[in-house]
């Protein structure tokens, strides 16, 4: 059976890598594109005439209310997606939504009652945790390759975009857009978040966008503290203010030794192992390159189509909403936050290597796509 996707939000995150990923199961008769929204009349036309539906919707509502769609796709600016998937969850359908669930946790903990009700299943982003090359680190973590973990570091950021606004007004910020990658990984090897505190601003006070010049309210300039516990400590370096860097995604430093991914955790390049009983590194290259950050929506097909639970926890993207927005608390008045919320571990089945399989054999199918 063919799944019905309802779009909302056509925009640059739907045209790239969303857009290959739903033409890769379109192409294997998987899931079609059933029905397209988004605010911006151009945008909706075209995605429309793609997908030859109707150009007409005129909300979000005509999209989670249509009996053709069964997996609705959440990828608009941050500020609405709690309020997008709450309606889609409320009407019965498997949602997607991109990072973060919500930008309150007020919202977010409606979204975390209503998936524990709904029918439907919902998947947030990040969708890190399904990669290959992080499930091989997870799994050396948790065979005690390096020993007990003591601190780390992660690493993400960029210039920052020069398109919607709506990324550097409040709701915004580079934490939401980006620190929320580091912020998930992390918490995935350590376990949850027990406090933070964080340096946060706003370095670049006025930024080109959409070719107009505008005040930026939201941060775009992060360094956040996370207290796993123990005296285990872990630091987030995040921003729309690097232009390049050549270190690794994440550094992991236990007793025994040391893990690296390298590359950067949405997109990564392999991952390097030292241990003392060893005394040298192992390099382990990247085991699918082609692997894509929007493999979310695949795992969500296979989820529905085999009744399994989903790897990525709407608990997951809870905690990193929790961790974000007591970050930026603390980034305002120097005051430590206490986190209260936990972070399932990911729970990796056998299956995963079937359809790691399957995955290869898609992409081989598909000219490497």
């Amino acid at each position: 059976m063919s799944l019905g996707l309802g779009v909302i939000g056509c925009g640059s995150v739907f045209a790239g890598p969303y857009r290959a990923m739903i033409e890769r199961l379109r192409a294997d008769g998987r899931a079609h594109v059933a029905a397209v929204y988004d605010v911006d009349d151009g945008k909706r036309r075209r995605a429309a005439a793609h997908y030859d539906v109707d150009p007409q919707l005129r909300d979000p509502d005509a999209v989670t209310d249509a009996d053709d769609v069964d997996v609705v796709l959440v990828l608009t600016s941050m500020n609405e997606h709690g309020a997008l998937t709450k309606a889609a969850l409320e009407a019965g359908k498997h949602v997607l939504v991109e990072k973060p669930m919500a930008t309150s946790l007020g919202e977010a903990a409606e979204l975390l009652e209503l998936a524990e009700t709904s029918p439907g299943l919902l998947v947030c982003a990040p969708h890190i945790l399904l990669s290959p090359t992080f499930r091989a680190v997870h799994g050396a973590v948790r065979d005690g390759r390096i020993g007990e973990l003591l601190t780390a570091r992660a690493r993400y950021g960029w210039a920052g975009p020069w398109w919607g606004e709506w990324f550097y007004a409040p709701g915004g910020g580079s934490l939401f857009d980006l620190g929320v990658y580091n912020v998930t990984s992390l918490c995935a090897l350590f376990g949850p978040a027990r406090r933070v505190t964080a340096m946060t601003g706003v370095a670049i006070r006025e930024r080109e966008v959409d070719g107009r010049r505008i005040s930026v309210e939201a941060e775009d300039n992060a360094h956040v503290l996370l207290d796993f516990g123990d005296a285990r400590f872990a630091v987030v370096t995040t921003g729309f203010t690097m232009q390049r860097y050549r270190s690794p995604a994440i550094e992991v430093y236990g007793r025994a030794g040391t893990i690296q991914l390298l590359g950067d955790d949405w997109a990564p390049e392999g991952w390097e192992l030292w241990t003392n009983d060893d005394g040298a590194w192992r390099v382990f290259p990247e085991a699918d390159p082609h692997w894509q950050w929007t493999e979310g929506l695949r795992h969500l097909v296979d989820c529905v189509e085999s009744g399994r639970p989903t790897v990525t926890r709407p608990e997951h993207a809870y905690h990193a909403l929790e961790i974000m927005l007591a970050a930026q608390d603390a980034g305002r008045d120097g005051v430590a936050r206490t986190i209260e919320s936990g972070f399932p571990d990911p729970v990796y089945d056998a299956s995963f290597a079937e359809l790691d399989a399957a995955r290869a054999h898609d992409r081989r199918s598909h000219g490497g796509l």
